[in-house]
């Protein structure tokens, strides 16, 4: 039986890795990857911000001097529009000045280089944990349990696996709960390139449902849906 740790929460997760170094970009992108479900790697900051804002990413790895933009100015915008969203600085800079900009900056993490991967991870570990607001586990009701680390279901003692579409878009709707979620917010969310039409995301609604009952993912006539808990 297979031991589950905090990193396997990043198994349905996006990263966006920004260093201008190619070799540094790819050591670090390599690693990434075997976590991620995606991981996409841009050499300055203005690249990365044209990246945040046209596709949705659930982690954030920044290196500091970059050409065109810093990466603390890039973060900086970014705040501007997602307080939430975790941000690991990966940088030779250790400078109290650039410390405390990252501070300021809300940053899960500040790792210098050449890092230790076992930073890293104990970083990666930090960062799965604040994606679940530190919670293994939420009981969608009174005998379902949804578990972030296994990406599985618990009811009465039986256990049933989703696929990563499924808990990708169900953690998505935990995330905002109570909110309503438009297709359009839902289709950025699960794909960055060549969207299908809402009946994609139906289908995995169905699915889900057919998993933890009709009750909790509400329709909204016309716009989407709303997780009620």
């Amino acid at each position: 039986m297979k031991n589950y740790s905090k990193l396997d929460i990043l198994t349905d997760k996006k990263a966006l890795c920004v260093d201008d170094d190619e070799g540094i970009l790819k050591e670090i992108k390599e690693t990434l990857e075997l976590f991620f479900l995606e991981v996409l790697g841009v050499n300055n900051g203005e690249k990365a911000l044209d990246e945040v804002k046209q596709n949705n990413y659930d982690v954030l790895f920044f290196d500091i001097s970059m050409p065109n933009m810093d990466g603390l100015e890039a973060i900086k915008h970014i705040r501007k529009t997602n307080k939430k969203i975790p941000i690991i600085i990966i940088s030779a800079h250790t400078d109290q000045e650039y410390l405390w900009r990252a501070i300021d900056l809300k940053i899960t993490k500040y790792l210098t280089k050449p890092f230790v991967k076992k930073d890293l991870f104990e970083a990666l570990e930090e960062v799965a944990l604040e994606l679940v607001d530190y919670n293994p586990s939420i009981r969608l009701k009174d005998e379902i349990i949804y578990n972030y680390y296994t990406k599985q279901l618990e009811n009465k003692n039986q256990y049933i696996k989703l696929s990563k579409s499924e808990s990708r878009l169900l953690e998505y709707f935990l995330k905002n709960i109570n909110k309503v979620i438009t297709y359009d917010l839902i289709l950025d969310y699960m794909w960055d390139f060549d969207k299908p039409s809402k009946e994609a995301v139906k289908a995995i609604v169905k699915e889900l449902r057919k998993k933890i009952g009709n009750d909790l993912i509400k329709n909204v006539y016309g716009l989407g849906y709303k997780c009620e808990i």
